[in-house]
């Protein structure tokens, strides 16, 4: 199992790193990615602050922590600089905030986020045909959402990423360890949206790929 976007108290998340970590461990996961809400404002206090306990946390522990930032309300035009300069400070994974159905993200998010240097859009919304494209063009993973509201169109996705051959993640983004997903609920997830038994399976090969490329 592996979750590529969680939160903690570094943004609005419930736990330290520390125990993040260690309840992802109690339910078998063998990677976390810590992505905390993220802007201009801090991501000079996240990504090294992160960087300093995954350090330690990873020689000890079986679940791994990657390193990672969740671009949050970004103004499109601002998204491809700073996921840049999220990779120059040592993120590991990057992750936009998409434009869900129940938050007003500004429109052109996703356009944004698939032409700049990211690893997943979450929780895309109704993502179109021609940005779902880009993703399968580009190897930028949609997600599939566990999380209230942000759930409501992982059907579309599905349909939209299947057409368009774009790969494939099934997140938490989870703020607290009620939010986190078993092995059983993410697989409910998954064909919750309309993903066959088969695509399923490869959408976790997706999500490990993206970890060994880390």
């Amino acid at each position: 199992m592996i979750d590529l976007h969680s939160h903690t108290f570094f943004s609005d998340g419930a736990l330290v790193p520390s125990e993040h970590v260690r309840r992802f461990e109690q339910l078998g996961y063998t990677a976390v990615a810590i992505t905390d809400h993220a802007d201009a404002s801090n991501i000079h206090i996240l990504i090294p602050n992160l960087l300093k306990v995954a350090k330690t946390l990873n020689a000890v522990n079986s679940t791994r922590l990657i390193v990672g930032v969740e671009l949050t309300h970004v103004p499109p035009p601002h998204i491809r600089d700073l996921a840049a300069e999220c990779r120059a400070l040592g993120a590991q994974i990057i992750v936009v905030h998409g434009e869900t159905p129940v938050e007003p993200v500004a429109p052109g998010t996703n356009r944004a986020a698939l032409e700049a240097d990211v690893d997943l859009l979450a929780h895309p919304g109704f993502i179109t045909l021609e940005e779902a494209e880009l993703a399968a063009s580009r190897n930028i993973l949609v997600e599939l959402s566990g999380r209230k509201g942000h759930s409501l169109t992982n059907g579309h996705v599905v349909q939209m990423a299947r057409r368009a051959g774009a790969p494939m993640a099934i997140n938490a983004d989870g703020h607290a360890p009620g939010d986190f997903l078993s092995a059983a609920m993410a697989e409910k997830v998954g064909l919750g949206a309309g993903l066959s038994k088969e695509e399923y399976l490869q959408v976790r090969k997706n999500m490990r790929s993206l970890v060994e490329k880390v």
